[in-house]
């Protein structure tokens, strides 16, 4: 479907120069972009770009304005492209029916127009809302209950009991409510006694550990996206929560008990052990790994790879293994930089000292 300038002017809520007339059928950068693209020039390279390009109009921050070209200024320009790749994006195959080699326990109550792909497994007392489309091969436990426009994709997995919102989507593979990594051995071990004494005194061996059922669930609330092959765990005994408007990378791991707050952004690799609280609008960057019981207060950001084992406030800035707030880290990083000054200062005059103090010992 095609496009004036003047509609996408309006889908983006931005200010149009026109050098002339123009149908938009797709968007994409400028160097590979025809008479029928919106070229997406939102940096600087990619305006210096736009010479070189064949398309007749391009969407740019506020104040670039071209002769050559039509332009669509935008205040924020990552906001305005988001709108149209939604505009311009293609969802997945899907019919508003439940396919033949689907199985669905007789007692499941599924919505209007929801659709169920091949291979799914829906199991009994599940609710499933209008709209909701599950894709090939994922797998529904007992009692789970499942809002309005929901979008699953392949090979999702939802244990007993869930509880997931409207508007929530789950990539490829995600597992939600798979049991808690929880254990426990007849006496002290060696972990407890680390954290009690400091130390490891004596050997473990022979020492049995039993598994903790969880006995719990997980409830996501409403526009949560979960990314691919992420895995968020059941709660021992209350359920996990990921609050609502949530987002979730890929290969991420949320342990038993968590309770995530709303609006927080969760990258790729993190991994959150048992019963952490996470505030609203906490950013955990890319690989960063967080101990279990730990609070983190809204507003937080954790840098990428940061190894947290104690809890930090509201609009902390964490960073560092074992993690410190930022202010500290670059305190440590400057102290080292004059140590190594010092270090080197000392090199230059240490034969005159070792001297001094032979002259000295006579």
């Amino acid at each position: 479907m095609g496009y004036s300038l003047e509609e996408l002017t309006q889908i983006v809520g931005g200010m149009l120069s026109k050098v002339e007339n123009a149908t938009v059928d797709r968007i994409g950068p400028p160097l590979s972009s025809d008479e029928n693209t919106l070229a997406l020039a939102l940096s600087e390279e990619e305006i210096e770009n736009l010479p070189k390009c064949r398309a007749k109009a391009a969407l740019v921050p506020l104040g670039v304005n071209l002769e050559f070209i039509s332009t669509i200024e935008v205040e924020r320009p990552r906001l305005a492209m988001m709108k149209l790749l939604h505009l311009f994006a293609v969802p997945p195959d899907t019919q508003p029916n439940v396919h033949p080699s689907a199985v669905v326990h007789p007692s499941a109550k599924l919505g209007e127009n929801v659709s169920v792909g091949p291979n799914v497994v829906i199991g009994r007392d599940v609710v499933i809302g209008n709209n909701t489309k599950i894709l090939p091969n994922c797998y529904i436990g007992k009692g789970v209950a499942i809002g309005d426009n929901c979008l699953f994709y392949a090979n999702c997995c939802i244990g007993d009991y869930a509880k997931i919102g409207n508007r929530v989507i789950l990539n490829f593979g995600v597992s939600i409510g798979a049991d808690g990594f929880s254990f426990v051995t007849e006496n002290q071990s060696n972990i407890e006694q680390a954290r009690a004494e400091g130390e490891i005194k004596d050997s473990k061996e022979g020492q049995k550990i039993f598994k903790i059922p969880s006995i719990g669930s997980v409830t996501i609330e409403d526009d949560v996206e979960i990314g691919a092959n992420s895995a968020i765990d059941r709660g021992t005994i209350e359920n996990t929560v990921i609050g609502e408007q949530t987002k979730i990378d890929n290969l991420v791991q949320i342990g038993h008990n968590c309770k995530i707050g709303k609006g927080c952004m969760i990258v790729s690799q993190a991994g959150i052990a048992g019963s952490c609280q996470i505030g609203d609008r906490v950013v955990i960057a890319g690989q960063a790994g967080l101990a279990d019981h730990i609070k983190i207060g809204a507003d937080s950001i954790v840098m990428a790879q940061a190894g947290v084992s104690k809890s930090f406030p509201e609009k902390s800035i964490i960073i560092g293994a074992p993690a410190v707030p930022r202010k500290d880290f670059i305190h440590q990083l400057k102290t080292m930089k004059n140590a190594e000054e010092i270090a080197k200062k000392f090199k230059k005059y240490q034969k005159l000292l070792e001297s001094f103090e032979l002259n000295a010992g006579e």
